[in-house]
């Protein structure tokens, strides 16, 4: 049976986990697209998910946990699949977008069923917290980037 900290740890592990693959898939759209201010965009999303990474790890040993993941397998199909769609797709920007959407409405919910534990330290909480208030902000971002391209 886990303890507290081991379950706090390897749900706070996981959520590294996705917060990698999204460095990763940022990435991956930055060379996607030709588009200046997209291309822009989408090296900020990288570094700012680097910094995410870098304070979930903070948080995974300050409960005395190990960090354990770098990336996932289906990060890299998903990362597959964004370079097949801008290769075939006629607007390889529209797609890139769309993917990115639908990747932040999911990191919207792993964050908030993290943030659902009824006990969390208020470190891990406010870390959690800010970071999710950056990627609810960002939706929008997104939506009015599909109208400017």
């Amino acid at each position: 049976m886990n303890t507290w900290t081991e379950t706090m740890g390897n749900k706070l592990n996981d959520l590294l986990e996705k917060t990698n693959d999204a460095e990763k898939g940022f990435r991956k759209a930055t060379e996607n697209t030709n588009h200046t201010y997209l291309k822009k965009y989408f090296q900020n999303k990288a570094q700012e998910r680097n910094e995410f990474g870098n304070e979930l790890k903070l948080e995974i040993t300050s409960l005395g946990e190990e960090i354990e993941k770098e990336g996932s397998f289906t990060g890299a199909a998903h990362r597959a699949w964004m370079d097949i769609k801008a290769l075939f797709s006629l607007d390889s920007d529209e797609s890139t977008l769309k993917e990115a959407l639908k990747g932040e409405k999911a990191a919207l919910e792993e964050y908030d069923e993290i943030l659902n534990e009824t006990s969390l330290p208020y470190s891990t909480q406010s870390v959690l917290l800010k970071q999710r208030e950056a990627i609810a902000k960002d939706l929008n971002t997104i939506k009015r980037l599909e109208d400017i391209r």
